[in-house]
């Protein structure tokens, strides 16, 4: 390892990526809370799971995309450590082992409480978290990435959370776990869009290089529109948990990014879109969350 100290592992994490873990658990809290039924040991350890997972997720990508080639100098994107010299990649993929390792502790308890359904949901978000970018057909070179996250970082870890903490699932929970989801396939999106031209070179198929920027600027938009319109559905279908319906306002806050992504050409300004669509992830379960318990 040629630099060890803290603040280069820390860059390593991508810590902004973190909310996309963090938010799909406190809204299957907040739901499970809302059936009286919430759990707060699942509930800390969900969240713990989730973060670990999705770190270990971030130093596979970083030792894969090195091996592959796919990082190269002048990159638009933050700063991957083990292309820029900063960890060796028999260190990071150390690194790699040990944080999945540390998930699938903290999911112990999680899987003796919830059975064999949280065993085979910890098993596939390590299993795809890892081949995102390894194996023989990588999910994110081929176009799959931003299914992967919809369902990962969205529907499995919102039911995945309910179901530990009450023991049951319904459509309400599965259909709520859209929305992070959508929110971090924007987030994908906006990253695949900016590094469009180097993924070509690099010969990286995600969507926005199969089918173009307009395609990559109408997904963005689309996912954002879609998460913040499913409180008005869950609405409906409950007349119930009216203050959730604030999420749905998250649109307005994102109608400057939406704005950049139309007129801009993809370039290092979409790293601000990038962070700000995070924040707004946040944000959003935040509203949903407190509204969902009012």
């Amino acid at each position: 390892m040629k630099n060890s100290n803290i603040s280069v592992w820390l860059l390593a994490s991508r810590p902004k990526t973190l909310w996309a873990a963090i938010a799909p658990v406190l809204i299957g809290t907040a739901m499970a809370y809302g059936a009286n039924k919430e759990h707060l040991l699942s509930a800390i350890l969900a969240a713990v799971a989730a973060v670990l997972i999705q770190i270990g997720t971030n130093f596979s990508n970083d030792y894969f995309d090195f091996v592959r080639g796919a990082d190269q100098k002048g990159r638009l994107g933050p700063t991957r450590v083990t292309q820029a010299g900063l960890v060796t990649p028999s260190a990071m993929k150390l690194a790699t082992v040990l944080v999945f390792g540390l998930a699938i502790l903290a999911g112990i308890f999680l899987i003796y409480r919830g059975g064999w359904p949280i065993l085979i949901i910890g098993i596939l978000s390590i299993l795809f978290g890892i081949l995102y970018t390894a194996g023989p057909y990588p999910l994110g070179y081929n176009g799959l990435g931003d299914i992967f996250v919809l369902i990962f970082f969205g529907v499995v870890a919102v039911s995945g959370t309910y179901y530990v903490q009450v023991l049951e699932i319904n459509t309400l929970v599965i259909l709520a776990g859209l929305s992070p989801g959508l929110f971090s396939m924007a987030i994908l999106t906006v990253n695949n869009l900016r590094d469009v031209q180097s993924d070509l070179k690099a010969g990286k198929l995600t969507l926005a290089v199969r089918f173009g920027e307009n395609f990559a600027r109408w997904e963005y938009l689309l996912s954002v529109l879609i998460a913040c319109l499913i409180p008005i559905l869950l609405f409906f279908l409950t007349e119930s948990h009216l203050y959730a319906l604030a999420a749905s306002f998250v649109f307005v806050a994102a109608i400057p990014s939406i704005k950049t992504i139309f007129e801009q050409k993809p370039g290092i300004i979409f790293n601000q879109v990038l962070a700000t669509t995070g924040k707004l992830l946040l944000i959003y379960s935040l509203l949903f969350s407190i509204g969902w318990i009012l």
